[in-house]
């Protein structure tokens, strides 16, 4: 799926929030440990965007891809693992929700206002309960 679809996905989940908070009560909202933010000036970069990273070195991978200046963050990939999202607006909140199946979904809120480059946020989960990300099971790296 595109990008852009998982936003409107998003978007979609964000108004059902707001209009059915009982519809949610089967998912829990999963927040970051950790949070990076930054822009990539390189668009083409991002195909190189993993929704979900379960690894050092795939998260070193990207980090030196797209050369986030941020120290790397120390992940205990046994208890945590690390969710992506981008976008070519210029603003990006990443959320999460955990549901009783185990499915965490993620995604991105961001503003439609188009800039050259990307922004991304890189977050910091929690693996426990974590049997898929978006419907998919977790990648084996």
């Amino acid at each position: 799926m595109s990008q852009r679809l998982w936003i409107v996905v998003g978007l979609a989940l964000a108004a059902v929030a707001l209009l059915t908070p009982a519809l949610l009560a089967e998912k829990k909202a999963v927040t970051p440990s950790k949070e990076f933010k930054g822009s990539v000036e390189d668009e083409n970069l991002v195909k190189d965007a993993p929704l979900v990273i379960t690894s050092g070195k795939s998260l070193e991978k990207l980090w030196k891809s797209w050369k986030i200046a941020d120290k790397m963050p120390e992940v205990d990939f046994a208890k945590e693992l690390v969710v992506v999202t981008t976008t070519r607006g210029s603003q990006l909140r990443l959320f999460a929700t955990l549901d009783d199946n185990g499915d965490l979904a993620v995604g991105g809120l961001d503003t439609k206002d188009l800039r050259p480059g990307f922004r991304y946020v890189i977050g910091v989960v929690p693996l426990q309960g974590v049997k898929s990300v978006n419907g998919k099971e977790l990648p084996k790296e």
